[in-house]
């Protein structure tokens, strides 16, 4: 039996504010974009930093909960996996996309500098996909740690129903 692991963290910011959208099944799904920042230092000794561009992509319930409460320029950590679409544009040529589908959501900004304002922490809990650690500066792993146990039952189901419903999206 071969191993196989499909994982990504992220700790960075939104480049766009989410966007949300029913797909035809009735399903949430929400789109955002998010900048990570490479850092090191070069050999002649200047420092270097380099942004990455990442495509996340929230189903269902954490989806919405990303749509209401994300916004451009926030501070976030993703948890999810990586997935590659491909279709063919309209000059007939093949295009593919990389995304991160995720599978939680923790924000990292403090109640005061969130720009989308602060969430009430009640309904984090309630929604099951999120963890508060906005009083939090750094990010640690026990802020990380009840977030995972909370999704890890919640995903295997989801998942073979994601991989289907993805072609349907109009994007």
């Amino acid at each position: 039996m071969s191993m196989s692991l499909n994982k990504v963290q992220l700790i960075g910011n939104l480049t766009r504010d989410p966007e949300m959208r029913q797909i035809p099944g009735g399903q949430v799904v929400t789109t955002f974009g998010m900048a990570t920042n490479l850092v090191w230092t070069d050999q002649s000794g200047e420092r270097q930093s380099k942004a990455e561009f990442h495509n996340i992509v929230a189903w269902r319930k954490l989806g919405e909960i990303c749509g209401q409460y994300l916004k451009k320029g926030g501070k976030v950590y993703i948890e999810g996996r990586l997935q590659t679409r491909d279709w063919e544009g309209e000059d007939g040529v093949k295009r593919y996309r990389t995304e991160i589908v995720a599978d939680n959501m923790i924000m990292l900004d403090k109640k005061g500098d969130n720009p989308g304002g602060g969430m009430d922490t009640s309904m984090e809990r309630e929604a099951g996909g999120i963890e508060d650690s906005s009083s939090d500066d750094s990010f640690s792993e026990d802020a990380k740690e009840p977030a995972s146990k909370k999704t890890a039952g919640k995903n295997t189901k989801n998942s073979e129903e994601e991989d289907v419903k993805i072609d349907d999206l109009p994007f």
